[in-house]
C-alpha cells in the first residue's frame, strides 16, 4: 500500500487550497482513505474521511469548510479546503483505515500554513 500527498502550502486567511492523495494497492480492499492533520504541538486528529456506507464524516472544526472526495478511475481522494483559518495550519497527511479505526497505512505529510 502506498498513499502519496500533495498540494500543501502558504495561503492567507480566507482563501482554499485543494490536497490530493494519490494510493495504490488498495482497489477491492475495505480500507478507505482520508485525511488527518496534526497541528504544530498537538496529536494527529481526523479531518474528513469516508464511513463504511460511504458517507463523509468530518472533523467538528472543519464541517461546512472543507469537502472530501474520491476518484477511484484516478484511484485518488481530494480535500477541497475552504475559508481556511489560521488554526487550519498543520501537516496533512492522508490515511488508509478500515472505517472506524485509526489507519494503518500513511502517506507523507503536507505542510498546510495559513497567514491571518
Amino acid at each position: 500500500v502506498q498513499l502519496q500527498a500533495s498540494g500543501g502550502g502558504l495561503v492567507q486567511a480566507g482563501g482554499s487550497l485543494r490536497l490530493s492523495c494519490s494510493f495504490s494497492g488498495l482497489m477491492f480492499s475495505p480500507y478507505v482513505v482520508g485525511w488527518y492533520r496534526q497541528p504544530p504541538g498537538k496529536e494527529r486528529e481526523l479531518v474528513a474521511t469516508f464511513a463504511r456506507d460511504g458517507s463523509a464524516n468530518y472533523g467538528d472544526s472543519v464541517k461546512g469548510r472543507f469537502t472530501i472526495s474520491r476518484d477511484n478511475a484516478k484511484k485518488s481522494v481530494i480535500l477541497q479546503m475552504n475559508v481556511l483559518i489560521p488554526e487550519d495550519t498543520a501537516v496533512y497527511y492522508c490515511g488508509a483505515a478500515l472505517p472506524g479505526f485509526t489507519p494503518q497505512y500513511w502517506g507523507q505529510g503536507t505542510q498546510v500554513t495559513v497567514s491571518s
